[in-house]
């Protein structure tokens, strides 16, 4: 089972929440209908703008520790090198809800 540690955005340099799952196109769904009431629903931080795809749990969740101690201008860069435009990223992942 694959594991991803992931990075949304509000929109272009906006706020940024980085993030861990193993199941990423549920949680994203998750994020833009503000299932949860915590930070991304109050700051409207739904866009995926970068991901990485781990086999192991452990290996996503150091990624994920390591990325919110970075700078903010390292995580930007980091955005910008696999996503120059910001798009989101979840349009071209297979959705399936339940």
């Amino acid at each position: 089972m694959p594991y991803y540690m992931y990075i949304l955005a509000s929109r272009k340099h906006g706020t940024l929440y980085t993030g861990v799952t193993n199941n990423l196109p549920e949680r994203v769904h998750q994020h833009k209908t503000k299932m949860n009431s915590g930070f991304t629903a109050k700051y409207g931080v739904s866009k995926l703008v970068y991901y990485e795809l781990y086999e192991e749990p452990h290996e996503a969740i150091r990624k994920e520790k390591q990325v919110k101690r970075w700078r903010r201008e390292w995580k930007i860069q980091a955005i910008e090198e696999m996503n120059p435009h910001w798009e989101d990223l979840s349009l071209s992942l297979h959705f399936e809800h339940t």
